[in-house]
């Protein structure tokens, strides 16, 4: 320390009075740390904030996905499934709401009721299971992908019957992206909330771990021999070999996952209808909307029809 230097400490120590040289601890500043010996954590898929622990931005960083227990109470999750019997039954209409029907028996002259609707979508309009979208302990941890300021892109509850042994209850790996060209889509997150207990029995979340690195793959219809759901495209290239996590799940669990993750599930093999809540959220911008590509259909123009 030079004699300038010294003085002007001095001069500060008299000012503050009460403390003594050895209560000062010199911190070096950013032009005295060699670039070498400084090395911050790079996040890219998550944000700062006092939610997620280290630990947690680390495992969605390199895996892309991450499972949170016990979010939803049983009591929401059990008005939520009241709700959806009421639409199942047509004790509520909404018109923008889409029920979807799965393939194996779409034909068939069935009584209104759950064992016939397969998922439905864009629950947005209908005020108790839009709420699942506004839980407090949902959107705290949404906004550990997203920020602060964000949109309800898509919302889903899927309802998987029972396989009819065309193995029709399956979904195929697919990326949400591709349903959805919206970015940026490091700040896109989907949110799948299991309604019960669900494991490899009745067609539990299958996740390629780090796939969300990657890029955005061709989709198509996959070519199944007991018939494909509408608009239930899979990607055609990726690895055979990749290493895959069956994600098993108690009610109340949620994993929260990026839009280009690789995922899928198996077909339910029990005779129970497998149920999850789902929200895929994106940030707004400054002009109120989210930023999306124009090609209707996903990034490729598939259209809604089955092959």
């Amino acid at each position: 320390m030079d004699a300038r230097a010294a003085a002007r400490l001095r001069t500060v120590l008299g000012h503050l009075g009460r403390l003594e040289p050895r209560d000062v601890v010199a911190h070096p500043t950013s032009g005295t740390v060699s670039p070498t010996s400084f090395h911050p954590q790079q996040f890219q898929f998550t944000l700062d904030n006092s939610i997620l622990s280290l630990e947690q931005r680390q495992f969605y960083e390199e895996n892309g996905y991450l499972v949170i227990k016990n979010l939803v109470s049983d009591e929401d999750i059990q008005r939520f499934r009241d709700e959806f019997g009421k639409i199942c039954r047509k004790e509520v209409k909404l018109d923008r709401l889409v029920i979807m029907k799965d393939v194996s028996i779409s034909k068939l002259q069935l009584a209104p009721s759950e064992k016939v609707v397969t998922k439905i979508q864009d629950f947005q309009e209908d005020p108790e299971l839009f709420r699942y979208c506004t839980l407090p302990q949902i959107l705290k941890y949404v906004e550990c992908f997203t920020g602060p300021n964000i949109m309800a892109m898509h919302t889903m509850l899927i309802n998987k019957p029972p396989d009819t042994g065309k193995k029709t209850s399956r979904h195929p790996l697919h990326q949400d992206l591709h349903y959805f060209p919206c970015g940026p889509s490091n700040l896109i997150v989907c949110a799948w909330t299991a309604m019960e207990h669900i494991d490899r029995n009745n067609g539990c979340l299958v996740v390629l771990p780090g796939t969300h690195k990657g890029s955005l793959k061709p989709h198509d219809y996959p070519k199944w021999e007991g018939g494909v759901n509408k608009m239930y495209h899979g990607i055609q290239d990726y690895d055979e070999n990749s290493a895959r996590v069956h994600l098993v799940m108690e009610k109340g669990d949620t994993v929260f996952f990026h839009p280009l993750l690789i995922h899928g599930s198996g077909r339910n093999k029990t005779q129970g209808f497998r149920k999850v809540g789902i929200p895929i959220a994106a940030p707004i911008g400054k002009d109120g909307c989210v930023s999306c590509s124009a090609t209707p259909y996903g990034y490729d123009g598939l259209k809604p029809k089955n092959p």
